[in-house]
């Protein structure tokens, strides 16, 4: 069986440079890269899924893939779910990793930003 590298949709794949606008109103392009990137995933071998709560409803599911097709995307991507599945690694602009010790991990917690909120913006 194929390794998984799942990715959260909106603020890594999707810039969400415009913030949340609605479960199907994706209004920004990808994060510079990304495509770059998947193909890269894709081509070593790894299977790709994208996690997102847009995916509650079919509407949600069905603009993800629109806007995939849109920008020639959806070629890398061999599931969209709700559901965290199963995988190798996570990429999450809303994650810290947890190496195993809880000291300083409260201080990470309230001081957390996504790179969405912070002067990084592509």
């Amino acid at each position: 069986m194929k390794e998984t590298v799942v990715f959260d949709f909106d603020g890594v794949i999707h810039s969400y440079k415009s913030g949340w606008c609605g479960i199907d109103n994706i209004p920004d392009e990808p994060v510079d890269g990304i495509g770059d990137l998947l193909k890269r995933i894709k081509d070593a071998g790894y299977r790709i899924v994208i996690v997102s709560s847009r995916c509650n409803s079919e509407k949600g599911i069905d603009a993800i893939k629109k806007w995939l097709k849109k920008y020639d995307l959806y070629q890398y991507i061999d599931k969209i779910s709700v559901e965290k599945t199963a995988a190798s690694v996570y990429i999450d602009d809303r994650a810290i990793c947890f190496k195993g010790e809880t000291e300083g991990l409260y201080d990470q917690i309230v001081s957390f930003k996504p790179w969405t909120k912070t002067n990084k913006l592509n």
